[in-house]
């Protein structure tokens, strides 16, 4: 039946839709009147036709078949944390992420944890050689008596601390010498990862976080692949944003360039990519509509070819982490994947005539600003220079500017207030920059929301 249809009408190319299109416009501009230049510059047309591709499309190398639910937990109690994690994964966790600030006891932590079926993070704000040993230990000699053995990614970044908190973990030599080590005991391991939710949450545009993401992955190959000529098993982790498409393409274009960089390197090709929502869209007031920005931008993660996807609790600005709010952001990705059918088809955006104009030229963008960076010295050098810094903080301001307008809306809290609504009686964290004046190496890449300075201005006045 649907052969008879489409040979019952002809083809219809590019040129005629333009033409039809200008018709209808009766005189207007079609450029100023229907394309839409993005903040990274892209021009957005009305339509998209195979006739703008010279060549078939290529697969995005890395594309996972399916994606895991992730949980965040907090190790401060070693008991409780065990069992928020078994609580997480008997009601549909695939994957924790476990953060800490000290050392902990993993046998604890792990008390009848399933490794055979939830994958394990970690995201720890200290650097120690023992320490780390001591997990990877503890891992590989678990016994192999299930499906598999422990999945661990422990996502050491030690420019991703310089870059958050202008200081390393202990100093420059001292970091790398402890590094070196472990890698040269643990090579095998998932050791290495690159958090680029930094970027995106202090206010850098798609193309600058694609090329920094690129550019501090970079020193990592450089230094670690170039001495070990082993393969280099690469972490990403991505904070998306609200602009739908783009962000589905930014996925697409990392692994693309990333493969295009690791292939110099003679490593491997593929890269491991944990998303979840940016914070800098996030509001204090009207806080339940951070449900939907959320859950578009999980479906973005999961549409452009997230590993593993990680949501961020609704509540996360004001309220220390709860039950009830991990309960809902968990909910959300299980009704995504169970009800909503977004673990069906692993690639389904493949061949799609924006997405795919979209993805390529966010990469060609960001490769460009990459080799910029690699002229300037690279991303450690201009990070030491500000010159990193800077080009966030300009992209921050152009993008405050326009919330400030009232041209970016963020529903709540620039339209649509509820006057009503108050605040300050349920804060338990307090959800704006902190300013620490501590001495730093260099100036730190600081993480901003769109709305703090509004919401201040409303817990002022609030009766």
């Amino acid at each position: 039946m649907s052969d008879f249809l489409f040979e019952d009408f002809d083809e219809v190319s590019a040129k005629q839709w333009k033409q039809k299109i200008q018709y209808d416009l009766k005189g207007a501009d079609y450029n100023e009147t229907l394309v839409w230049q993005s903040p990274e510059g892209v021009h957005v047309k009305p339509f998209y036709h195979q006739d703008d591709f010279e060549e078939e499309f290529q697969p995005i190398p890395g594309q996972p078949k399916s994606w895991r639910i992730a949980q965040k937990i907090f190790i401060d109690n070693e008991k409780i944390a065990n069992n928020i994690a078994l609580d997480a994964a008997e009601r549909g966790a695939e994957a924790i992420i476990f953060s800490a600030a000290e050392e902990f006891d993993p046998k604890t932590v792990f008390k009848d944890f399933p490794f055979e079926t939830v994958s394990i993070y970690f995201n720890l704000t200290f650097l120690s050689e023992a320490f780390y040993n001591k997990l990877i230990k503890f891992f590989s000699d678990l016994p192999a008596n299930s499906e598999r053995k422990a999945i661990v990614y422990y996502n050491i970044d030690l420019i991703g601390n310089l870059a958050r908190t202008g200081n390393w973990f202990h100093n420059l030599k001292k970091d790398h010498e402890i590094l070196d080590s472990i890698f040269e005991k643990n090579l095998s391991q998932n050791l290495l990862s690159v958090d680029a939710t930094l970027y995106q949450n202090a206010g850098a545009n798609s193309v600058q976080q694609l090329a920094y993401a690129l550019a501090h992955a970079n020193e990592y190959l450089n230094h670690i692949a170039t001495e070990t000529k082993q393969p280099l098993s690469l972490t990403f982790k991505l904070a998306i944003g609200p602009n739908y498409f783009f962000e589905i393409a930014k996925i697409r274009a990392l692994r693309k360039l990333y493969a295009a960089l690791a292939k110099e390197y003679g490593t491997s090709e593929t890269c491991h990519i944990i998303s979840t929502p940016s914070k800098r869209n996030k509001t204090l007031y009207d806080y339940n509509v951070n449900l939907l920005r959320s859950t578009t931008e999980c479906m973005s993660a999961i549409l452009g070819g997230g590993d593993t996807v990680c949501n961020l609790p609704y509540d996360a600005l004001y309220h220390k982490s709860n039950e009830f709010g991990e309960r809902i952001a968990r909910n959300q990705l299980l009704i995504l994947k169970h009800e909503s059918y977004f673990d069906t088809v692993s690639n389904p955006v493949d061949g799609t005539y924006y997405i795919e104009s979209l993805t390529d030229e966010l990469a060609e963008k960001a490769l460009q600003l990459f080799k910029e960076i690699e002229k300037g010295g690279g991303f450690l050098q201009q990070l030491k220079d500000g010159t990193i810094q800077k080009k966030i903080k300009e992209s921050a301001e152009k993008e405050q500017q326009l919330f400030d307008s009232g041209e970016l809306k963020l529903l709540g809290t620039n339209y649509h207030p509820n006057k009503n609504d108050r605040m300050k009686g349920d804060l338990e964290l307090f959800p704006f920059v902190k300013h620490n004046p501590t001495k730093t190496l260099i100036a730190p890449i600081v993480e901003k929301r769109l709305s703090e300075n509004t919401e201040q201005e409303r817990l002022k006045t609030e009766s």
